[in-house]
């Protein structure tokens, strides 16, 4: 276990008062460079913490961007020599999303999914996930890059909900040491359900948006493209989704179910009409389905041609389903949705 840096000053300073590690986080996410920069410091803890504790947890391996620059990818290389990708890319509000990552490598195992066939190295630490932001706005002033980072999609390598307590304590960082509103993060999950339902009663979750991927809602089809998928799957996920949103639903804070369409898999229209059955014995109104086309990953899977996304999308709509199609971005430099497998 890596400790994080809130576990090291207090180790190094067990008598400070504890405003002190909260002046620490301001300092993190202030425009300095080191700790010797945080005036909120008395010069003596300037100089331990700069000693001691690292500034930053990840550093830069290497930079990639689309030709018209508005994606970007960083392998991001950790104290221990694993290496991470993280994504910024520019939103249709002309500023910036960026894609953090949870885990090196991932467990899942899905078919459609480059990080999944590295397996699963380590769990992020808290640190190393909250700085993945903080790597991103240093990067944007040292390139003079305009617009301020306005979203946060948790969908970069790994499973966050099996690293459940570093993720959610970052998440917590974020939302109250920056001006990214907690609607505006959204964590991505395959579905585990441990940490789903412990997320449910847990008062330190903070009130994100969640995203589940679902891909396919025939029990057949679904574990032979998402092996991690449990027998009960369907019949869990319905419980907890009316849970959930009995308890977070509202206007602004809905359910997103997660869609990678694939050629001859899960794209036909008895596949359209399984997932418009299963999201109504839910609650249509509250959950929305967001289509993906299928970036070129591991193995012989084919995204499903226009006409077929535009007919699948056709069905949801005329069901009364709230249905978008995702605009991928950054293929050109294996940037889009599952193709990060920690490589350039």
């Amino acid at each position: 276990m890596i400790p994080t840096r809130q576990q090291l000053f207090q180790k190094l300073f067990p008598n400070e008062p504890s405003y002190r590690w909260k002046q620490a986080l301001s300092g993190l996410f202030s425009q300095a460079k080191g700790w010797k920069e945080v005036s909120a410091f008395p010069s003596f803890l300037r100089e331990a913490v700069e000693k001691d504790i690292s500034w930053i947890s990840v550093q830069v391996k290497t930079i990639e961007k689309t030709k018209d620059n508005e994606t970007i990818k960083s392998l991001l290389q950790l104290t221990d020599g694993l290496e991470i990708e993280s994504v910024l890319m520019r939103n249709a509000r002309d500023a910036w999303t960026i894609c953090i990552s949870s885990q090196v490598g991932c467990a899942m195992r899905c078919a459609f999914c480059s990080t999944g066939a590295m397996g699963l190295k380590r769990q992020l630490s808290q640190d190393e996930i909250v700085d993945q932001y903080r790597f991103w706005q240093q990067y944007k002033i040292q390139e003079q890059i305009h617009g301020r980072i306005s979203n946060i999609v948790v969908m970069g390598m790994g499973e966050p909900m099996a690293n459940y307590e570093n993720v959610r304590d970052a998440l917590n960082i974020l939302c109250e040491y920056t001006d990214v509103g907690p609607t505006k993060i959204t964590v991505s999950t395959a579905g585990i359900f441990a940490s789903l339902d412990h997320l449910l009663e847990d008062t330190l979750w903070p009130p994100v948006r969640m995203a589940i991927s679902l891909h396919s809602a025939d029990p057949l089809v679904r574990p032979r493209i998402m092996p991690s998928t449990p027998y009960d799957f369907f019949d869990h996920l319905r419980d907890w989704t009316k849970a959930y949103l009995e308890k977070q639903g509202n206007r602004t804070h809905h359910l997103t179910f997660e869609y990678i369409l694939l050629d001859g898999i899960n794209d036909r229209p008895e596949d359209a009409k399984k997932l418009i059955t299963f999201i109504h014995s839910i609650d249509s109104h509250r959950i929305r389905v967001n289509l993906i086309p299928y970036n070129k990953a591991e193995g012989d899977l084919r995204s499903s041609t226009k006409k077929q996304r535009d007919a699948f999308q056709r069905l949801l709509k005329e069901s009364d389903i709230i249905t978008t199609l995702r605009t991928s971005y950054g293929q050109e430099i294996s940037a889009a949705c599952g193709q990060l497998a920690g490589k350039s």
